[in-house]
């Protein structure tokens, strides 16, 4: 495999506008907007632009929240989040600014309106967008943040703020968080439905329970069920800013503690079943995007779906075996899209050359890429017939489309493509294209006769390799046995 293999599999992102119209829409964000225009009058605030009581219960008010038992929460945290993006901007007090002592809960200073509230509406998508992203590593900081309730009691009695003694290593949460999210990242883009949610459990697990674990001993299942519980606090606080879609754990399955925090019992027992109470979560489009923002900041290679559409047919081919079936078709036609049929077929075919080891795959790719160009192409394909590498599939291009004038190809022609097929096929690991291979295997046998002893001659660099794995695959003892020998003949014959 090439050691330029992407880290992450490739996505398919929504268009600029659309995550921009999705993070206007995010509740968190809406209500930020909302708040900063309501400010226009100006708003007098506390210590760190922090809305003070009065206007607060107002500001809840106009947000139509003050029905809600968590109202003035959901205010507060909107107003934090219009601060901390700019949609506010706050002018201090002459006081605060001298220094001078102030009364608690006094104002500091004045919001009003800031520059990024105008962006929102009249600027790019990717203004939007930003201005988002913004806001969302905000919201990521808060999740990951202590329980406040355990600082307060630390500060009640006294004492010194105790990190050690809450339980909490911000580096760790912070590390675990972006497992989380890296995890779900890499669940969407593998997953044939983008919207497919994923079970709390199932996460947790992914985390904590050890690759060469068969059976998780109890403290492991303990610490899934504590990160659970955690995961289940950060994806509530994710949620209103548009970064997952969530259902959150079933309170009735909560377990409950006794005095000293000790697991006593679950309130119901868990029912395989209806795994869906245990918590489901997913990334939205916008959650999608904002991951692999976060990724290619941190050097990770994180391709989408469009990004080689400006690139040579050479690093398209290169890129398209790594691919999902669907994603490899999507970039393909974008690629293809940007081009002309005629001259697309040209710069694939000339791509798809070469006696390397990653040849066969470059060549297969180019055969499922070629599949979708016009019949345009035709000049193209005609033009490589008698060419030893690339004649085998501009014939089957060529009748695939019923077109007239193919040359019957050579026995030597044949033999070549059917080794070349093979081999860029060796290396599958899933089990259905592992069936699909030893189908084809045992198909050419049956339809041939004496065909290992032609095949041991073709001159193709991967005829050895091919026919022991043609020898480890047929089903039938003695035809598995003929493919070995051919094998060793094959080897011989290219040491000699």
């Amino acid at each position: 495999m090439s050691a330029d293999r992407p880290t992450m599999p490739p996505v398919r992102l929504h268009s600029e506008a659309e995550l921009a119209r999705d993070a206007l829409s995010a509740p968190l964000m809406a209500r930020a907007a909302k708040l900063a225009r309501w400010a226009e009058s100006g708003v007098p605030v506390g210590v760190g632009g922090e809305i003070l009581h009065e206007p607060l219960a107002a500001a809840t008010e106009h947000l139509g929240l003050a029905g809600d038992e968590d109202g003035l929460a959901y205010t507060a945290e909107a107003w934090q989040l219009a601060v901390d993006t700019g949609l506010v901007e706050i002018t201090e007090e002459e006081d605060a600014e001298d220094g001078a002592e102030l009364p608690d809960g006094a104002a500091v200073g004045t919001a009003t309106p800031g520059d990024e509230l105008a962006l929102l509406t009249s600027g790019s998508p990717q203004d939007v967008l930003d201005i988002w992203l913004g806001g969302m590593e905000t919201v990521l900081a808060d999740a990951v943040a202590p329980d406040l309730s355990d600082i307060a009691d630390q500060l009640a009695e006294g004492g010194d703020l105790d990190l050690d003694a809450i339980d909490w290593n911000p580096e760790e949460e912070a590390e675990l968080l972006d497992g989380i999210l890296g995890n779900l990242y890499l669940l969407s883009a593998l997953n044939e439905s983008p919207d497919q949610d994923v079970p709390l459990p199932a996460l947790a697990a992914s985390m904590i329970v050890p690759d060469d674990m068969d059976e998780p001993t109890d403290d492991i299942l303990e610490e899934v069920s504590a990160a659970m519980m955690r995961l289940d606090d950060q994806f509530r606080v994710l949620e209103p800013i548009g970064l997952v879609a969530y259902r959150p754990v079933d309170e009735a399955l909560i377990e409950e503690l006794d005095e000293d925090g000790e697991t006593v019992s679950a309130a119901q027992p868990l029912d395989d079943e209806d795994v869906s109470r245990y918590g489901m979560v997913r990334l939205t489009p916008l959650g999608v995007w904002a991951v692999r923002a976060r990724m290619l900041d941190a050097g990770v290679h994180a391709p989408a779906v469009g990004d080689l559409t400006d690139k040579g047919a050479d690093v398209l081919l290169e890129a398209l075996p790594e691919y999902p079936e669907t994603l490899a078709q999507a970039e393909s036609e974008q690629w293809l899209a940007a081009r002309t049929p005629l001259d697309a077929a040209r710069d694939l075919l000339a791509a798809a050359r070469g006696d390397d080891e990653r040849a066969p795959l470059r060549r297969l790719a180019a055969q499922q890429t070629l599949s979708l160009v016009a019949p345009d192409a035709e000049p193209a394909l005609r033009e490589v017939l008698d060419d030893r590498q690339l004649g085998g599939l501009a014939r089957v291009w060529l009748a695939e489309r019923g077109l007239p004038g193919i040359p019957e190809p050579s026995q030597d022609m044949i033999f070549w493509l059917t080794v070349d097929t093979i081999a860029a096929q060796l290396d599958s690991v899933d089990e259905e294209a592992a069936a699909e291979l030893r189908d084809l295997v045992q198909g050419l046998t049956e339809q041939h006769s004496g065909f290992f002893d032609a095949a041991w001659r073709v001159d193709h660099p991967a005829t050895a390799d091919v026919l022991e794995a043609m020898g480890r695959l047929h089903p039938d003892k003695k035809a598995a046995k003929e493919a070995r020998k051919a094998a060793f003949k094959a080897r011989s014959r290219r040491s000699g």
